[in-house]
């Protein structure tokens, strides 16, 4: 069972921080990812980490200002998210997968587990 959160009101340029944890540890897990869905949109990648190696990926609007990683634990993993704008608001997701492959890791439909979701909200 995954638990996200962290979300919050934050002005443009801000920061936030994020957290997903996992209550059975994600060690089994071959990735972890985050997803957002914006008021009217649906549900878009934004980054992801593959557990073992630590090899991360991103949604090109989010590179540079957004880290994806896992805690030093086998039951968290964050996503900080930094120089925030209006077009970041969403409700964020951390998903998880055992058997998610490299070329569908940007797919929702890939991962088995998924938290009940984070609202950012960044006023202009």
């Amino acid at each position: 069972q995954l638990q996200a959160s962290g979300g919050g009101l934050v002005q443009a340029g801000g920061s936030l921080r994020l957290s997903c944890a996992a209550s059975g540890g994600f060690f089994s897990q071959r990735y972890v990812a985050w997803f957002r869905q914006a008021p009217g949109r649906e549900r878009a990648f934004v980054a992801a980490i593959e557990w073992r190696s630590r090899y991360t990926y991103y949604e090109d609007s989010v590179k540079g200002r957004f880290t994806i990683s896992r805690g030093n634990d086998q039951n968290t993993v964050f996503l900080q998210m930094d120089s925030l704008t209006p077009e970041d608001t969403a409700v964020y997701y951390c998903a998880a997968g055992p058997s998610v492959i490299q070329s569908s890791l940007r797919s929702q439909s890939a991962y088995a587990n998924w938290g009940q979701g984070t609202l950012v909200t960044v006023s202009s």
